[in-house]
């Protein structure tokens, strides 16, 4: 008897583990874009998508209308639905999970490099107003999260969050889809919902699969050196170090961290610092090479009276490559790359009456060390200002050879189409934005076949022939007389080129809003504007 009830209760236990294990196994689950809070594209025939058990029924209810189908023998299901006319919100049930806060409107894929990525917070000097004024939660924004793979594409994202354009969210917002959803929603009156799968830097071949790139096989076996991804992470591992051994030579050797008085402090003596115009190259080359490294830089300013008691913005333009900033010894802030402006916060409690002294630590990893011409540097309380500008003291913290390089697998053809654009396959776009090209200006010759190839490759993905893509031309960049500027004009002729030999392609003019000193130049609305029209202009045109 004992025997029989211990067997029953084992029995009973796997049965149990069993059931329970069926039940875990079978649960359906949804993609990362099929979520709270997203946007389908109206008046076309739709998919939803996911995976579950082999033969798993999934049942879909959405707007007061059932749909069913079974899991196939991958775990891979999909139910069609009708092409719907925009509004909502709407709910969404697939079995036990529910999708709340759908709306219909106009969906575009917005993708590119570091133009298409830049946040509304980096704009704000031009926009503020306008931005910290208007919200409209009819505007669902998604950042696709950063991922390549070298040897399969991939099928989902990582868990991502549709953001409506409100307070909250918005400063991470595109900056160029925000001025972009935002006109367009005030012209259509239709719910916009914007894909943003971008990445600075990265140059157009990492965004095109291995069979688009079948007529450059250059760039498909340098996607092939890395599929081993043992060798990738041994790679990153090697290279870490090496910075880490970098910096800590940096900062063991640079005599302004480790004299008795540190050389930030503002009892500091810089009596015996050479004085040296900001601008110049002067202090930045030794027989004509960069002096890598650290370069230390003091200012002194008079607080005026009125300014007692409050806080004050330091504007430091841009520097090459990076920085650290004091102020009479306390630290205010740092950027590690050359592109973002300087704009740090001074607490009233950091300054005094009368002198005050200001410290920059330069950091150069490899380029020539210099404060970008024709930003702005100055000390701002209220509507009064200090002028930063002319002369500072100057001395070599250490002299160090460049940075080690590191391999910017980001770039690597195919990766980013891997990670970042085949996950996207079975949703529905209106359209495709594309802003990018400045990471292969140097091989601008061959960019009207890379972008034509791109331009094919995800139409075919998306199974849509005719899907409208709209290139939005490279700013103008550089000084007049700089030899580099010729090869930008030359990019932007074969990005007109592509547009011209391939249907349903856009060119968005936008070489009038750069700023030759910024490749990030701050005008975002008016190439905003033009795609707008651009996209109204189509639809009227498909009418």
């Amino acid at each position: 008897m004992k025997t029989q009830t211990y067997f029953g209760k084992v029995l009973g236990a796997l049965l149990l583990y069993a059931c329970c294990s069926l039940g875990l196994s079978a649960k359906v689950t949804l993609p990362a874009l099929v979520s709270d809070g997203m946007v389908l594209q109206r008046e076309v025939p739709l998919k939803i998508w996911g995976t579950a058990s082999p033969g798993e029924k999934v049942n879909l209810t959405f707007m007061k209308k059932q749909y069913h189908t079974v899991a196939d023998e991958a775990g891979d299901w999909s139910i069609g639905l009708p092409a719907l006319k925009a509004g909502g919100p709407y709910s969404m049930t697939v079995n036990d999970i529910s999708v709340k806060d759908i709306l219909v409107g106009d969906v575009f894929l917005c993708s590119g490099q570091s133009n298409m990525e830049l946040t509304v917070n980096r704009v704000m000097d031009k926009y503020a107003q306008e931005i910290t004024q208007y919200e409209n939660s009819s505007i669902r924004y998604v950042k696709v999260p950063y991922a390549y793979d070298f040897s399969h594409p991939l099928n989902d994202l990582q868990a991502v969050k549709w953001q409506p354009m409100t307070q909250e969210y918005v400063q991470s917002f595109s900056a160029l889809c925000y001025f972009f959803s935002k006109l367009l929603e005030e012209k259509t009156g239709v719910p916009v919902g914007i894909i943003n799968s971008s990445w600075g830097g990265t140059p157009i071949e990492a965004w095109i699969s291995e069979e688009g790139l079948k007529d450059f096989p250059a760039y498909v076996n340098q996607k092939t050196l890395y599929e081993d991804a043992a060798l990738v992470d041994q790679i990153k591992k090697t290279e870490q170090l090496h910075q880490l051994a970098w910096n800590k030579q940096l900062y063991r050797s640079d005599a302004g961290l480790h004299g008795e008085i540190p050389w930030y402090a503002e009892s500091y003596n810089d009596t015996d610092w050479e004085w040296v115009d900001m601008f110049s190259d002067n202090w930045a080359l030794r027989n004509g090479r960069p002096l890598n490294g650290t370069h230390w830089f003091r200012k002194e300013f008079v607080v005026p009276d009125g300014w007692a008691g409050k806080d004050v913005v330091l504007r430091l333009g841009c520097m090459v490559d990076a920085d650290s900033v004091y102020v009479n010894g306390h630290f205010v802030g740092s950027v590690s790359y050359q592109y973002p402006p300087r704009i740090y916060q001074v607490p009233a409690k950091y300054l005094k009456e009368g002198k005050n002294q200001l410290t920059v630590r330069l950091f150069s990893y490899g380029s020539c060390p210099s404060f970008v011409k024709e930003k702005p540097y100055k000390l701002l309380c209220g509507n009064q200002e200090i002028n930063l500008e002319g002369r500072w003291k100057h001395k070599i913290g250490t002299v160090m050879p460049p940075s080690p390089s590191s391999t910017a697998f980001h770039y690597t053809p195919v990766g980013l189409y891997n990670g970042m654009i085949h996950p996207l396959q079975h949703y529905v776009f209106k359209g495709v934005v594309w802003y990018q090209g400045e990471s292969n200006v140097d091989r601008w010759r061959e960019y009207s076949s890379l972008l034509t190839a791109m331009i094919a490759d995800w139409r075919a993905l998306f199974q849509n022939e005719n899907l409208p893509f709209y290139v939005v031309e490279l700013a103008d960049f550089l000084a007049p007389d700089d030899p580099g500027r010729t090869d930008w004009a030359a990019l932007r002729k074969q990005q007109a080129k592509a547009a011209q030999e391939n249907t349903h392609v856009t060119l968005i003019k936008n070489s009038d809003t750069g700023e030759w000193n910024d490749i990030h130049p701050l005008d975002k609305k008016t190439p905003a504007t033009r795609l707008v029209n651009a996209v109204i202009q189509n639809e009227k045109q498909n009418k």
